[in-house]
């Protein structure tokens, strides 16, 4: 048994853990911070420790920007009453919450965040078949949301249970077959092997720019969010599948939302943006350095926070879709669209070979 293989697999999986989470819960500032800049608003600056505003330059400083906002909202949701309705159906109301947060947090095992740091590859599970990986876990997050919504026992979380399934369904067969075309290109369904690609011959993006389009709008779908909010529509259901849940049931739901857009930003980075990679100073190949190999690492969180910030954007952007909108859009615009760019793909390939 190796067990170097062994400890250095679970201090990157507690790493990787502890740093989606608080991604997660720094994302959820980003928004109400941008919001604010948006609606020129100010946004969070009061929640601090009393002896921080003595604490030079940087005290101030972390105080006005609600450092401290995302460590107040954890300890609120833990220290509420946790209640359970009378009338739901009580199994199911407990485990409806893990189960969403769950595949959330375990799809980024297989996204590579760097190549090396010493002789220890920067992904948990470098699989061959990733992105099957991917897609296969992304497709149990639904059934957390049918669970909450059926476990309420009541007809508007149910009714948002069953919107919110419908539609991440729907946008899941755009959402795969985006990624057919990349693989055409790349020839691997390996997305460390994807990265490395990219870092010989450009950004996939370039390649396949539909494929990316396609990608993109099928991840607010899929993450239920604005424009595509229809689950928590709070003008048409009351509060979704959701309504029924406080405490840490709720923050747990909150924080799957979060969780799936950092592996959607995540995924969108691997995939069209060259993973960790930049095509100067070297960090274009794998590491051969502590320095590069934390540089890389650094990319590619960079990235992925650009993507974080057009997810947060677009939100205080555009409207609300109606829901027989949504549904053409998945089925009658994006389905037949990725079979078309498909088969484009395909044939241009073939044709070069």
């Amino acid at each position: 048994m190796d067990w170097n293989f062994i400890i250095f697999s679970l201090v990157k999986v507690a790493v990787v853990i502890g740093a989606v989470q608080t991604f997660a819960a720094y994302a959820v500032l980003a928004e109400r911070k941008i919001s604010a800049w948006i609606q020129d608003r100010v946004g969070p600056n009061r929640c601090a420790p009393p002896f921080m505003k003595y604490v030079p330059v940087i005290g101030p400083f972390l105080i006005s920007c609600g450092f401290f906002q995302p460590l107040a909202d954890g300890l609120k949701f833990m220290l509420k009453e946790d209640f359970t309705p009378a009338t739901v159906r009580k199994a199911y109301f407990w485990i409806a919450p893990a189960v969403s947060v769950i595949p959330a947090t375990i799809v980024i095992a297989v996204i590579p965040f760097g190549s090396y740091l010493g002789h220890q590859k920067m992904v948990i599970a470098d699989l061959n078949v990733g992105i099957l990986y991917t897609f296969g876990i992304v497709s149990l997050g639904v059934y957390g949301i049918v669970l909450a919504g059926y476990a309420a026992n009541s007809k508007y979380p149910f009714l948002g249970g069953i919107r919110s399934s419908a539609q991440m369904i729907s946008y899941e067969i755009a959402m795969g077959m985006s990624v057919i075309p990349v693989f055409l290109i790349a020839s691997t369904l390996n997305l460390s092997q994807v990265v490395n690609w990219q870092s010989h011959h450009g950004w996939l993006v370039l390649y396949a720019p539909l494929s990316f389009l396609i990608f993109l709008v099928a991840s607010f779908a899929e993450t239920n969010r604005t424009p595509f909010d229809l689950p928590e529509a709070e003008t048409e259901l009351v509060g979704g599948y959701h309504t029924e849940y406080g405490s840490m049931k709720f923050a747990l739901f909150f924080l799957a939302e979060y969780s799936n857009m950092v592996a959607a930003s995540g995924m969108m980075v691997t995939l069209f943006f060259g993973g960790w990679t930049l095509p100067f100073w070297g960090l274009d190949q794998p590491a051969h350095s502590i320095v590069i190999g934390v540089a890389q690492i650094l990319v590619f969180i960079i990235k992925m926070a650009v993507l974080m910030t057009f997810f947060i954007w677009i939100r205080w952007m555009f409207p609300r879709f109606r829901y027989d909108q949504l549904m053409d859009l998945g089925w009658r615009r994006f389905v037949p669209l990725s079979l078309v760019n498909i088969l484009i793909t395909a044939i241009v390939l073939w044709a070069i070979a």
